[in-house]
């Protein structure tokens, strides 16, 4: 039923966008001096979308009004405010769906994502950009370079995720990473891992045909989860290593998954929980202190989108084979469906009727 709703916003938004190009008066009613105007180009369909569209909430966040979906995105500045500077028309972008709308406490010591009051894409009450045109902060749009695509742009915010998450669990050179789950987020932990040194990494899934590309993409060891026990898995993961790895980033939040991750990593290594499950889970805490596993969160991302494009235009990270499917807007609910149903990895909306292109 959300679908529906949030299309119709789309084609609402599309028409009012019609008029207000054509009428100055109104536009500056609400365009802001430091707001940039795009033309959408691709945006991906993330877990959570489907989470809204399905259910209509994750956790405290909750759909009360029709609400456009769409966080993972990039587009044309086509009318940038007085007060930008480093962006103009024609200029191709990535965008960071999160925005502080003020300078508070966390904005100051750079971890802005974890601002209450900051405005995110496609989080109730904030609409997303899964639409034809859309305005955002300027300082949160980012120019991609000539050799990085539109959809290489969009999947900077999931590729954002895994960076944020291997920074938090300090991968480095030598690093030997344990990673459950095969998913989206799962795949560019895995990239990113690569990409910043790890010397081996282990892929846990049920999906046999996701461990498949993980495997394609560079990890040196898959384990396909069938019923085993937690403890099982992780003996599973140190033969196959040789030893227990330093890092594990738990990227399901199934409460088995994180009991695994706990287990099987090494004494005073880092568990990272990206995966959001249940609010309360049973896990082997005694186990993780008295080996002084440390376990940290991870919420979104920060300061990472320069970083991810950087990666992607020294072609040290390929995030274009996680695209499985393409749709037109005009498609979105045969995309939701497709997602929903897990037939791909990642999948892509294309927003301009005009450019269909990657």
């Amino acid at each position: 039923m959300l679908i529906f709703k949030a299309f119709s916003i789309v084609l609402w938004s599309e028409t009012l966008m019609e008029t207000e190009c054509s009428c100055s008066h109104v536009e500056n009613l609400w365009f802001s001096l430091t707001d940039v105007l795009l033309k959408m180009h691709s945006v991906g369909i993330c877990g959570s979308d489907v989470h809204y569209w399905e259910r209509g909430r994750i956790g405290d966040y909750v759909v009360k009004k029709p609400m456009v979906l769409g966080h993972e995105a990039s587009g044309t500045v086509i009318k940038v405010g007085s007060s930008v500077t480093h962006l103009q028309p024609g200029d191709r972008v990535a965008i960071e769906p999160g925005a502080p709308r003020e300078t508070d406490e966390f904005c100051k010591i750079g971890r802005y994502n974890l601002s209450p009051t900051i405005f995110f894409c496609a989080t109730p009450p904030d609409d997303g950009n899964l639409c034809r045109y859309y305005k955002h902060n300027a300082n949160f749009c980012y120019k991609l370079p000539d050799n990085v695509t539109f959809e290489e742009g969009a999947l900077v915010e999931p590729l954002s995720v895994g960076i944020h998450a291997c920074r938090r669990a300090g991968v480095t050179l030598g690093s030997r990473v344990f990673i459950c789950g095969a998913g989206p987020i799962g795949l560019v932990s895995l990239l990113v891992s690569k990409a910043m040194g790890a010397a081996q990494v282990a892929v846990s899934d049920l999906s046999a045909s996701r461990l498949e590309k993980a495997k394609e993409i560079g990890a040196d060891f898959t384990v396909k989860i069938k019923n085993e026990r937690p403890e099982e898995v992780a003996h599973m993961v140190e033969g196959l290593l040789g030893c227990m790895p330093e890092i594990t980033v738990e990227c399901t939040g199934a409460e088995a998954c994180i009991q695994t991750g706990i287990y099987a990593t090494r004494a005073g290594g880092t568990l990272v929980l990206v995966g959001v499950g249940p609010e309360m889970v049973t896990v082997p805490i005694v186990n993780a202190a008295l080996r002084e596993v440390d376990i940290k969160g991870v919420f979104r991302y920060c300061n990472t989108w320069p970083m991810a494009i950087s990666m992607l235009a020294s072609k040290r990270v390929n995030v274009q084979s996680l695209v499985t499917h393409r749709f037109p807007l005009e498609q979105a609910l045969d995309a939701f469906e497709t997602t929903r149903r897990g037939l791909g990895v990642k999948v892509m909306l294309k927003c301009d009727p005009s450019d269909q292109n990657p």
